[in-house]
């Protein structure tokens, strides 16, 4: 079964054809804002036009605007070609790829989350989660982790606040999704914003009925 990923949860832009465990094809470009220009003509680059049995998505956390237009995309496909979609989190994808560039026995992710906070997620060697995603400000992102070597686009808070610890840049790429085991690729095509949303209902001036 050939499957198409689409990531596009951060600054950067990226798919990839996997089949049979191996990446035949794949794109990656950091964009900032510009997912909505390239994904499509980047999975149009693709092999018959990135034409896949299934598509997996990255559903977040990261870019509100980001995650939303890789998961449009993915369903629309999915609708159009009549194959089955389902998700993925960026954390877990950064974790494997550390993992497998670095092999330790756990690893910090550390992504950019807004307003002056991370996304925090440890994972074990194998991915197993040591907690559920947080999202915190950045010293108590650094008091979570410890000691714990740490990746993502988030690892600047914490390189600011201790410039001795084992940090690595990284940005998720739509590649790596082959590392991830089949267990952390079943999530809902749906949005994971990993914090409570910005606005607040409006209370009602109506008095109590």
């Amino acid at each position: 079964m050939r499957t198409l990923v689409i990531e596009t949860a951060t600054a950067a832009c990226s798919v990839a054809l996997i089949e049979a465990g191996t990446v035949v094809a794949r794109a990656h470009e950091v964009v900032g804002r510009g997912h909505a220009e390239r994904l499509i003509p980047m999975i149009a680059d693709l092999p018959n036009g990135g034409r896949a049995d299934h598509i997996l998505v990255d559903c977040g956390p990261g870019s509100f605007t980001g995650v939303r237009v890789g998961i449009a995309a993915a369903r629309g496909l999915a609708l159009g070609w009549g194959v089955s979609v389902s998700g993925f989190s960026s954390l877990p994808l950064i974790a494997a790829a550390a993992l497998a560039a670095s092999p330790r026995d756990a690893i910090a992710v550390v992504m950019e989350g807004g307003h002056g906070e991370v996304f925090l997620q440890c994972f074990s060697a194998d991915l197993t989660p040591h907690a559920d995603l947080a999202s915190l400000k950045p010293d108590a992102a650094l008091a979570a982790i410890g000691a714990l070597p740490a990746a993502g686009n988030g690892v600047r808070w914490l390189a600011a606040l201790d410039a001795s610890l084992d940090l690595t840049e990284a940005l998720p790429d739509a590649a790596d999704a082959v590392r991830l085991p089949p267990a952390w690729t079943t999530l809902a095509a749906r949005p994971i914003y990993g914090r409570a949303p910005d606005a607040k209902p409006t209370p009602s001036l109506m008095p109590p009925r």
